[in-house]
């Protein structure tokens, strides 16, 4: 029997981790602009966090944190990888990664909400 090597715990982490990583690179651009916003005038930068409490932006802000928290985990799953050869029970530990990452997340914006 051949198995599916994309349904394989590793290679679903490595996807993750990617995926993860691009979405962070995707928002620098606008993480640059309120930098700039903030720099140059505080009435600017004041209008320009007046479009974060659009819901469409609170999901992206949530969707945000949690792509950090899963970028985060699953960097540190390479890091034991790497330097503990720790390579078995990939699957608990990709589920672990998951759930860490949708914590972080969840509480961001449980946090929001208050």
């Amino acid at each position: 029997m051949i198995r599916n090597p994309h349904l394989k715990p590793g290679f679903l982490a490595a996807m993750l981790h990617r995926l993860s990583g691009i979405a962070l690179a995707i928002f620098l651009p606008m993480h640059f602009i309120a930098l700039g916003t903030a720099l140059s005038s505080a009435d600017l930068f004041q209008s320009f966090l007046g479009v974060t409490h659009n819901t469409f932006v609170r999901v992206a802000e949530w969707g945000l944190v949690t792509a950090l928290g899963l970028h985060m985990t699953l960097g540190i799953r390479v890091l034991a990888i790497e330097f503990f050869a720790v390579r078995e029970r990939g699957a608990i530990v990709l589920s672990a990664c998951v759930a860490c990452s949708v914590t972080i997340g969840l509480l961001f914006l449980l946090n929001g909400m208050v």
